[in-house]
């Protein structure tokens, strides 16, 4: 006889007609998970592979240019112009010294390009394209110019601290102009910011020409600003102040990918930011106001390029003059920057370096270079590299569907036998 009570049976039986539980490797990851998964590698492998990819043809392309070129020579010269070659403890003597100079003038090149990129990388996640970045620069190198070589008996803290906000608001400004006419009149930002940065280019050409309202006093017949005042010059903390030794706008520079993480991903303006990214009318029928959300990442875009101007006016330009301002391009390689960083506070950084370290590499004033390539080829290696940068970011496309593809090739003989049937 059963001692089994009847809500024992009952019990008993549930179990036997409940389905089997999955075991720690029957677990299946969903397609949502399987897609998580191909994005965070792919936020890691293709930038790499690009970038790899890039410098090969670039080397394909310093090959061709003249036989006698060598790729290898031309890789170590840019890579000794970099200056991390004094990263190597065997780098002695007159060697170091001068990869101690290349590297500062590398890592300031990298401050003002991880802004830029930032300025371009916080529009993309609302969905915006900001090719304005040159334009908010130069604004904000205007306004920096201009507080920084007036008020010569301020505090010095207080003069940067002035000329920095005044400039980050200048860029924010500027960038803000493209963010309110998308929203009240759908205005493509493509469109806008293009024409903004020519608006710019000739303000400064006006401000800083003859009889300028910023032009210096001195020589009126020289098209340049006055220089800033030594009280609002950033400190140097490696190098020379006269040589353009490496500044604090380094840490500031490196802070602000930590902000804009913050920006994102920790404020209720970064949830509005990011949803108007994903989908606008989704957005807009949760609650989000849409047209806020596009004057605002405009803004904080335009701030972080007003950033970088203010920090390299202070910290080693010093004064900024008519011919020197249709040749700003740091706004237009903080587009690749952000691209190759995939638009994250992580990647930028490294893109921008990577970018700086190209600028620098192949520049004319690198005695490196100029021993294995021409002046005219190493002037335009960079742009070169950066273009195929840009042409093949989207390799990620690519890599998976030619994964799914492979996946579809093997399994098709055995689709054809099942269908084939028993012989």
């Amino acid at each position: 006889m059963s001692d089994l009570t009847p809500e024992d049976s009952e019990a008993q039986e549930e179990l036997q007609e409940a389905p089997p539980q999955p075991g720690p490797g029957d677990y299946a990851p969903s397609v949502a998970e399987r897609l998580a998964l191909f994005q965070r590698a792919g936020g890691v492998v293709v930038p790499l592979i690009t970038t790899v990819f890039a410098l090969l043809m670039g080397g394909i392309v310093i090959a061709a240019s003249a036989p006698s070129h060598n790729p290898f020579s031309a890789a170590k010269g840019i890579f000794n112009g970099t200056g991390l070659n004094w990263l190597f403890p065997w780098v002695h003597g007159m060697e170091r010294t001068n990869a101690a100079f290349n590297l500062q003038q590398t890592l300031l090149l990298t401050t003002s390009l991880i802004l830029t990129g930032l300025a371009v990388a916080f529009a993309f996640r609302c969905g915006l394209f900001n090719i304005g970045g040159n334009g908010q620069y130069l604004m904000g190198g205007v306004i920096s110019v201009w507080i920084g070589s007036s008020f010569v008996n301020m505090n010095p803290a207080l003069h940067v601290i002035l000329a920095i906000v005044l400039a980050v608001g200048a860029g924010a400004v500027w960038a803000a102009i493209a963010g309110f006419l998308k929203a009240t009149r759908g205005v493509h930002e493509v469109i806008s910011t293009i024409m903004l940065n020519w608006i710019a280019v000739w303000l400064g050409s006006w401000a800083f020409g003859q009889a300028g309202p910023l032009q210096n006093k001195a020589q009126i017949t020289v098209p340049i600003s006055n220089d800033i005042v030594p009280g609002a010059h950033l400190p140097v903390f490696w190098g020379s102040p006269v040589l353009a030794g490496l500044d604090v706008g380094f840490f500031i520079a490196l802070v602000m990918p930590v902000v804009f993480w913050v920006l994102l991903n920790r404020t209720t303006l970064g949830y509005e930011v990011r949803a108007v990214g994903f989908n606008p009318e989704a957005a807009r029928y949760g609650g989000i106001n849409v047209k806020r959300s596009y004057v605002a990442a405009m803004a904080i875009s335009g701030g972080f390029a007003g950033l970088a101007s203010a920090v390299d006016i202070l910290g080693w330009q010093f004064r900024l003059g008519q011919l020197d301002v249709p040749l700003v391009n740091a706004g237009f390689i903080g587009i690749a920057v952000a691209l190759l960083g995939r638009n994250s506070a992580i990647g930028i950084p490294f893109g921008a370096l990577l970018f700086a370290g190209l600028v620098q590499g192949t520049s004319t004033r690198n005695p490196a270079i100029q021993d294995v390539l021409p002046t005219q080829l190493a002037g335009n290696l960079t742009y070169i590299i950066m273009g195929l940068v840009l042409l093949f970011i989207g390799a990620d496309l690519v890599i998976l569907y030619i994964w799914q593809a492979r996946k579809k090739l093997k399994f098709r003989p055995r689709r054809a036998r099942l269908a084939e049937g028993p012989a």
